[in-house]
């Protein structure tokens, strides 16, 4: 799975440890012409505020959703009919943060911990949901592989001669050469990436020990370094090198993470020899085998799905941060490792959730293989059918869906599609040309509408909060516009909650955005989704309210 966005650190963190000649200033934005459809210049900042998201596009100037507006102005002194069971299907969820805690959905059909299954759904002693990649015995999955490694190693048994190279006229194995140069390359570019990123820490860490020991001090601080005055070279130059860094906003503890993630990848992800399934311990060719897994929904590392929950569905006014949706029940859904989900445990949690009464299941995460797509297909009508609403991110490929898919996705293999899904890329905040995020995938046929993605605020473990960007910050956006909407206007069905959420959202049709993954290339951010448009919270509502009238009436 694709975490958090990333694409670009490296190439920026090269930038800036290159010569200080090389590294143009970036020319300040010009402001956008105010006229209808087109994204007003946000105030110039270097960083967004804290809560830009939530901000209102027509009377703060900031490309968000009009959130902190709508419970101003169309909330105040209303009471929410009903909460609204929220499914956050991810790495794990810290459910004992203390800006989620309030908000879990709980089993009220299960008695915690006595280690029976009282509600006889299969799963024992699921209090706040369930953990389909953890064993019977507590431990759990934490690396894994690739699907493109998984479909790799299984084409490679069947299709391959003792040197790996294929077998001519051996049915079913028409992609192993294609799958087989993709991995190949694959292998290729992350240890080339390795190679740069450990060069890059090097020099970093060189820097910082320079600078530490000028200033006789233990830590470093922006104003501190910026305050330097030396005519020695090593000095000068770990002065520029910290500047650069902290002018792209990198840090050397990113610079540290994206070596450690390479390195997983080259150890864990695309290696065919790694398999943690046994941990699991389920018959795991066996698609109907759907009774495994344990409670420990927080595993080895939530902090992809403990920020996703917060940005859905924090609790609000308690001196943390305010999610959208303050009248959510979490249920905690852990499929994804590191690595990518499998399509067996995708379906189940879909399944989990919608039995247990999820009315909006969140999906932020994504691969570019699903080799038993059938099997998530029959969960997704599952949910269709049974009127809950899925909300996925589009990828963080800054790539088209029409060429590359990232699966799940709503179109079924057998043909038709699914009626309740919602398909969400990344928006951002700086300026004009930037509204499409820079690494958001894209489409005009599949992808349906953009939401904030970029400097998202929002929960952690262990009481923390952090910035993070990607789609998977923008889908849980769109998730808690559903859910605000539900908890309101309950007899709106699940179908006509998107319909609302894309209807209202703010138009940008013929505004020029760079094409995200581009060199520069300019389109109409029209062209980028079925919509043309980011979400909006306070419009949306304000059609909720016209809808749900129309229906009482």
């Amino acid at each position: 799975m694709k975490l958090f966005s990333s694409p670009g650190l490296l190439a920026l963190a090269l930038v800036a440890c290159a010569p200080a000649q090389t590294v143009a200033a970036p020319a300040p934005a010009p402001a956008a012409p105010q006229s209808p459809g087109v994204q007003q210049a946000a105030p110039a900042l270097d960083t967004a505020p804290a809560n830009w998201w939530l901000l209102d596009p027509a009377t703060e100037r900031f490309p968000g959703i009009g959130a902190e507006r709508a419970y101003r102005e169309l909330l105040a002194g209303k009471q929410p009919r009903k909460p609204v069971v929220v499914a956050i299907l991810d790495t794990g969820v810290d459910v004992e943060h203390e800006d989620l805690d309030d908000n879990l959905w709980t089993n009220e059909d299960e008695v915690p911990g006595n280690g029976r299954d009282d509600d006889r759904n299969g799963y024992v002693d699921d209090v706040h949901g369930w953990n389909f990649i953890g064993g019977r015995d507590g431990r759990n999955v934490n690396q894994d592989t690739y699907e493109l490694t998984r479909v790799y190693a299984r084409l490679r048994a069947r299709c391959a001669d003792a040197t790996g190279a294929p077998q001519p006229g051996r049915t079913g194995c028409e992609r192993y050469a294609e799958v087989r140069a993709e991995f190949d390359s694959t292998v290729q570019e992350r240890r080339e990436q390795l190679e740069q990123i450990r060069s890059i820490d090097m020099i970093v860490d060189r820097a910082t020990q320079v600078l530490r020991a000028h200033l006789g001090a233990d830590s470093l601080t922006l104003e501190k370094v910026q305050a330097i005055q030396s005519f020695r070279p090593d000095v000068t130059q770990a002065k520029q090198i910290y500047l650069q860094l902290a002018a792209i906003r990198v840090t050397p503890e990113q610079i540290d993470e994206q070596r450690e993630s390479l390195e997983n990848d080259l150890r864990y992800g695309l290696d065919p020899s790694f398999d943690p399934r046994p941990i699991v311990g389920d018959d795991y060719a066996n698609p109907v085998d759907r009774s495994y897994g344990n409670t420990d929904l927080e595993g080895p590392n939530a902090d992809h799905g403990t920020h996703v929950a917060g940005i859905a569905a924090a609790e609000r006014g308690n001196g943390g941060i305010n999610g959208i949706a303050s009248p959510v029940r979490i249920m905690a859904v852990r499929i994804v490792p590191d690595g990518d989900e499998r399509d067996k445990d995708v379906a189940n949690a879909i399944r989990y959730a919608v039995d247990n009464g999820a009315q909006v299941i969140n999906m932020s995460f994504g691969k570019a293989y699903s080799p038993e797509k059938r099997l998530v297909d029959e969960a997704v009508r599952y949910a269709d059918s049974r009127g809950v609403l899925l909300v996925h991110a589009a990828g963080n490929d800054g790539a088209d869906l029409d060429r590359d898919p990232n699966f799940p996705t709503p179109i079924y293999e057998d043909g038709g599609r699914a009626r309740n899904w919602i398909e969400v890329g990344a928006s951002s905040w700086p300026a004009a040309d930037s509204l499409a995020a820079s690494f958001s995938n894209y489409s005009r046929t599949r992808v349906d509408v953009f939401a904030p993605g970029v400097d998202i605020l929002s929960t952690v473990p262990g009481n923390r909060y952090e910035r993070n960007q990607g789609t998977s910050m923008a889908a849980p956006v769109v998730t808690g516009i559903a859910a605000l909407i539900l908890a309101y206007y309950p007899e709106l069905s699940a179908d006509e909650v998107k319909q609302v959420i894309l209807e209202s959202a703010t138009r940008y049709p013929d505004q020029r955005v760079l094409r995200p993954g581009s060199e520069g290339e300019q389109v109409r951010f029209g062209e980028l989704s079925a919509t043309g448009g980011v979400v909006n919270a306070y419009a949306a509502l304000r059609l909720a309210e016209q809808r749900a009238a129309a229906k009482r009436r």
